[in-house]
């Protein structure tokens, strides 16, 4: 199904459920070799994925979240493999929107959410741009209006002693790096 989050509309699914995590590759017309990245509601759902976090990600998570943060992690074994990067990370961020949170609550689960476009097009900020985007290839769309945000989120490694900032968009790489001091 799609939903608005605090960025984009995404399309998602259980992240423990293999099955459905290759079918959003498929909705997507998604590259295999990309992971799809996971959405959870707080550190409860985060240890179910993230085998380590590393003392830089703390801080920033202690910043940044919710919000529009993807971090890329360790992932915990219990997560099936399509949804991880051949070197054993996953991406995952703490959303700030209501109805993301709440649907993350509600499902008890972390789920696996890509943005809610065929690969190559440009993200959807509401309901009628995802309907047209992904017309027939999912069950459902939650419409609450337009998105608040817009912009992807940027994606920083903290797999390690220092981070990288792979994609910076929604949050500045200099405002990462002031969180770090």
């Amino acid at each position: 199904m799609a939903f608005p989050t605090d960025t984009v509309y995404g399309v998602g699914c259980l992240a423990f459920d293999g099955e459905a995590v290759e079918r959003l590759y498929e909705v997507k017309q998604r590259n295999r070799n990309k992971p799809i990245p996971i959405l959870v509601s707080g550190p409860d759902q985060l240890a179910q994925v993230a085998r380590e976090i590393t003392p830089l990600a703390q801080r920033l998570i202690e910043r940044f979240w919710p919000g529009a943060l993807t971090l890329i992690l360790k992932r915990h074994p219990a997560l099936p493999d399509v949804i991880c990067a051949s070197d054993d990370t996953i991406a995952v961020r703490m959303p700030s929107h209501v109805l993301t949170l709440a649907l993350l609550q509600e499902t008890g689960m972390p789920l696996a959410t890509t943005s809610a476009n065929r690969s190559g097009r440009h993200s959807p900020l509401d309901a009628q741009q995802t309907l047209i985007n992904l017309n027939g290839r999912i069950e459902l769309i939650l419409d609450a209006g337009p998105c608040p945000g817009g912009i992807d989120s940027t994606v920083v490694d903290a797999t390690g002693e220092n981070v990288r900032v792979l994609r910076e968009t929604a949050i500045p790489a200099r405002q990462i790096k002031e969180a770090l001091k």
